[in-house]
């Protein structure tokens, strides 16, 4: 007998497949039966929820975040739960918790996951350790940064490694690979990773390949030599036979709009010789730490946090720099150390570059921001409401495939991303008339309409208010490279 059956539910099954209406029985944390509606299942399970008008689909997983420390510190992950992320993928922008300690304030952009306190796990294995105790809302794939291993290993970030230390990281890297990491990645676009040259790359990431994990860039340049960049990107995964995940692919700055007709026609072609997948999140402005490059290189930028100016948090830099009497160089030098939301895309390159079908979700939402970007808590409620079901950017099932199915073999979740017999029950609740995306950059932290529930692995965790239980684990990704 079934613990669980959801009867009369709208499935979406994660494969891209067309919807149908029918019931879905779990046990023990697990999927065990699915059936159309014209076969029923019989009745006797423990606990029957009537879903009838209402959408059944995988849990959504986050394949791009920066919540390594949120699930160990806010347990119940609410910008996350409540939107119906039931995985998150950790470590990205080659920025990671683990394996380095900082005794002083982290060099950004490390210090976009909190100070000095935020890293005290020199292991994976104590990271892993952390995440089992603290028991979030939500199941972790953890990635390992490049940074966090140069800084790690090395006395001086600014220039490459040399062979010891090559040898340093791929020894650390492997270690964590071994106590839990699902890859590795690299965020060379940042001072703590930029000197890294293409071979110090591949010679550490190798060891991820060894491992079967996957490579996510945050590539050197998303702006005029985003074409230098893609190539780069590729030929390193390549060289060190790894599946290749670029991150939050964009064409950035108004003299590269339209380019994305350009990257993606290469993207088309590259996926022919290799794993190649980009994620991306579905707005036309980005979010990092606060640069002058960035800042001089957009016109309209709002700041997310200030530690000396917090008072600036959520405002126009034009109007600091207006209401101050001085010139963007020095409005930028005022602020530090600082975040920024940037808008600095086009829409119809977010469009084309969800559209790729080789495209998977991921918010890249700040949670430490104190006014952080929307996409922190409305990225997949707007992927379906707007992109699909407004906008008919693509059909539901092809938003819901991009933000499970597809998302869990770029990973290798063998048991996640699909409602099937065996499959992990990790699954959302919603109403596919009304869900949508409240936050927006004026009011960022409004939790997103139209989820219902969010069960993760078998137990209810988020009711459609609050989280009520956190049964969320660590989980080993184990993607294929071809």
């Amino acid at each position: 007998e079934s613990e669980l059956v959801f009867r009369n539910a709208l499935i979406f099954d994660g494969s891209g497949s067309s919807r149908f209406v029918g019931d879905v029985a779990v046990s023990d944390g697990r999927i065990d039966k699915v059936t159309l509606q014209a076969s029923r299942l019989e009745a006797g399970a423990a606990d029957e929820i009537d879903l009838a008008g209402m959408a059944l689909a995988p849990g959504f997983i986050d394949a791009h975040t920066h919540d390594d420390r949120l699930i160990i510190d806010q347990p119940d992950a609410m910008a996350k739960i409540s939107q119906g992320v039931t995985t998150v993928v950790t470590g990205n922008c080659g920025i990671s918790l683990a394996p380095v300690v900082f005794e002083q304030e982290p060099p950004p952009p490390m210090n976009l996951l909190g100070g000095p306190g935020a890293y005290s796990f020199a292991s994976m294995k104590a990271y892993a350790a952390a995440i089992t105790n603290a028991r979030p809302a939500v199941n972790v794939v953890a990635l390992i940064g490049h940074s966090a291993l140069r800084l790690a290993v090395m006395d001086d970030v600014r220039r490459p490694a040399g062979n010891a230390e090559i040898a340093a990281m791929r020894k650390m890297l492997a270690q964590c690979m071994d106590e839990g990491a699902s890859g590795f990645s690299t965020g060379l676009y940042y001072p703590p990773n930029a000197a890294a040259t293409p071979d110090e790359v591949a010679a550490v990431g190798e060891v991820a390949a060894e491992k079967s994990g996957i490579y996510t860039t945050h590539m050197r340049d998303e702006s005029d030599f985003v074409m230098d960049s893609l190539r780069e990107s590729t030929e390193t995964a390549k060289a060190a036979r790894l599946p290749l995940l670029i991150s939050h692919h964009k064409c950035a700055g108004a003299a590269n709009w339209g380019r994305s007709v350009e990257t993606v026609g290469f993207l088309r072609q590259a996926v022919r010789r290799q794993s190649i997948h980009v994620d991306v999140y579905p707005y036309a402005a980005g979010s990092t730490i606060l640069t002058r490059r960035q800042a001089l290189g957009c016109d309209k930028v709002m700041v997310a946090w200030s530690k000396s100016r917090p008072e600036a948090s959520g405002r126009f830099l034009a109007e600091l720099e207006k209401e101050w009497d001085v010139d963007r160089q020095e409005a930028v030098a005022m602020l530090q150390p600082a975040g920024a939301i940037y808008f600095q895309m086009h829409e119809d390159d977010v469009r084309r570059i969800l559209e790729f079908e080789n495209a998977i979700v991921g918010s890249d939402g700040l949670p430490h921001d104190s006014h952080p970007h929307p996409r922190l808590w409305g990225t997949f409620p707007r992927v379906i409401g707007r992109y699909a079901r407004e906008w008919r950017l693509f059909s539901m099932e092809t938003a819901i495939h991009k933000m499970t199915g597809l998302t869990a073999s770029v990973f290798g979740m063998s048991d996640r991303g699909k409602i099937a017999p065996g499959m992990a029950a990790d699954l959302v609740v919603f109403d596919p008339e009304r869900i949508i995306d409240s936050a927006t950059y004026e009011n960022p932290s409004l939790p997103a309409e139209g989820i219902v529930q969010v069960w993760v692995n078998g137990r209810l965790a988020f009711d459609g208010k609050t989280t009520v239980r956190c049964a969320g684990r660590l989980l080993k990704g184990r993607p294929s490279w071809r």
